[in-house]
């Protein structure tokens, strides 16, 4: 910061008694005590300490605050295993359109049938996607769409008169598997990664018995590749008697060109924010959309959007169905994140399915041609690729040899490339490759962004040889430098900060 620039104040050192961004005019209806309408226990005792300032204070500090964020619409963002693809502006204009956008979600259905009809129609393209025939949209993200379809797989065996109480996960698998297997009640059981990268047939063989109930996978996997032993893993896992659950994160690799439900999968979850560019929202609105088989669909959530077809020239009529007697019931209020599923139906509607196709080949080349970009000299010895062989949409370096050469570690790589205004990469994950660097560059990057990408990681290589303390002590130009964050993760702040006065 030069002596010139003044400090940055927090929203509440800006705060003066008084002070209004708005004031609203007198109202005419007649005013009633707090304690006639709320309980005693519900009243705040003294008022709540907000700031007091002015719009155009109000206005400035949220632009800075989000000059300070690193985002899609600033630079590269090649985070691994999440696909952080380019949100096209006309999907933002169409979910803003009034019909959209001001529609009540407590409105009667039969007065919101054109936006069933959308569902409708991004639950058949989704089944399409999918080689699944039946579609859920209610569940609210992807991990809510993990616990969605362990909840089935619950149903099922249920209903079937088996008890069975073990999930098996690859240790390739994401992060939610395992804590969404437990949220459903089951038991972990993890399976081993074979030297190709893909699942460990033997060991799948061992611990597939009559207590397990399903299997969660992606295919490809969050190595980035191809899982080629996937019709014999299906055979394995359904002639025991159990579920085969798709984790949709990878799916932008194979839009259009091969469907899980065709490799044998019986439920699928879907990333709207990811394959079909929903802003992530950092936290904020989401869908995860499950597809299920058809001895699935009995148990899909309620209430269903359901298709009459035109009778007597008559339109054809969208409504709720609630009656479904084996249903595993709501997993939310109404019926999903309306704006997450108009900006998604516009997206495929733009592209088509050829276009989805096109979509995740570009991904794949993508994502091969920076992997030979980084394995050239130079960076490919001390990066050098997990498993070697073609990834799909996103693959995996490890970082053990510049550790153990220069001295630097896959983190300091990481926080190095904030300099060079791009986003790092997804690190230590999967956690069977040391050092890990998982990346993913995406449909939507140019060549010369890639090359950029490839650049920098060499000059972030080349100036470690010389002086690795510049790496271990990066970043140098964001608003916060390295952060301690294993002491944040351990033992994090979370009770109420006092604001000045």
């Amino acid at each position: 910061m030069s002596p010139a620039e003044p400090r940055t104040l927090t929203i509440f050192e800006r705060s003066r008694d008084g002070r209004r961004a708005f004031a609203p005019p007198a109202t005419d209806v007649p005013e009633r005590a707090v304690e006639e309408l709320l309980p005693a226990a519900a009243i705040r005792r003294t008022p709540p300490r907000l700031p007091e300032v002015s719009e155009p204070e109000i206005v400035r500090h949220y632009t800075n605050l989000s000059k300070r964020n690193f985002d899609l619409d600033t630079g590269f963002y090649p985070l691994g295993s999440c696909t952080m693809k380019h949100n096209p502006k006309v999907n933002e204009r169409v979910a803003g359109l009034p019909g959209h956008a001001r529609l009540h979600p407590l409105q009667d259905a039969p007065y919101a049938r054109g936006a069933l009809e959308l569902m409708w129609r991004l639950e058949r393209a989704l089944a399409e996607i999918a080689g699944l025939p039946h579609v859920s949209l209610q569940p609210s993200a992807g991990s809510q769409g993990e616990l969605a379809g362990l909840l089935l797989t619950r149903a099922y065996h249920e209903d079937r008169g088996e008890t069975r109480t073990k999930v098996l996960t690859p240790d390739t698998a994401h992060g939610t598997n395992p804590a969404s297997v437990t949220m459903a009640g089951y038991e972990v059981v993890k399976v081993g990664t074979a030297r190709d990268g893909g699942v460990d047939l033997d060991d799948l063989r061992t611990k597939t018995a009559e207590d397990v109930a399903c299997l969660m996978l992606t295919n490809p996997n969050t190595l980035g590749l191809f899982d080629t032993g996937i019709e014999e893993i299906a055979r394995t896992v359904h002639e025991a008697g159990a579920t085969l659950y798709y984790d949709g994160a990878n799916l932008n690799a194979v839009m259009g060109i091969s469907r899980p439900g065709d490799m044998g999968f019986d439920i699928v979850h879907f990333n709207l924010h990811k394959s079909f560019t929903q802003p992530h929202g950092g936290g904020g609105p989401g869908a995860g959309p499950i597809a299920v088989s058809d001895r699935i669909e009995p148990y899909l959530p309620v209430p269903r959007v359901v298709h009459v077809p035109s009778t007597n020239g008559a339109e054809p009529v969208y409504e709720l169905r609630h009656e479904a007697p084996k249903s595993i019931g709501r997993l939310r209020g109404f019926q999903g994140n309306f704006g997450v599923f108009v900006r998604a139906y516009a997206y495929i509607c733009s592209v088509g399915g050829d276009g989805l196709r096109d979509v995740s080949e570009t991904a794949v080349l993508n994502a091969n041609y920076l992997r030979a970009r980084l394995a050239e000299a130079g960076v490919g010895e001390l990066l050098p690729a997990a498993f070697d062989r073609a990834c799909m949409h996103e693959f995996v370096l490890s970082g053990a040899p510049a550790k153990r050469e220069l001295g630097i570690k896959t983190l300091d790589i990481a926080k190095r490339l904030l300099d060079h205004r791009v986003h790092p990469p997804t690190v230590y994950f999967p956690l069977l490759v040391d050092e890990a660097l998982m990346i993913e560059p995406t449909e939507t990057e140019t060549r010369e962004t890639l090359d950029a990408f490839a650049e920098a990681i060499r000059s972030i290589l080349d100036e470690a040889r010389e002086d690795p303390d510049i790496a271990r002590n990066a970043p140098y130009d964001t608003p916060v430098r390295r952060l301690d964050e294993t002491s944040a993760s351990r033992r994090p702040v979370v009770r109420e900060q006092h604001h000045p006065g």
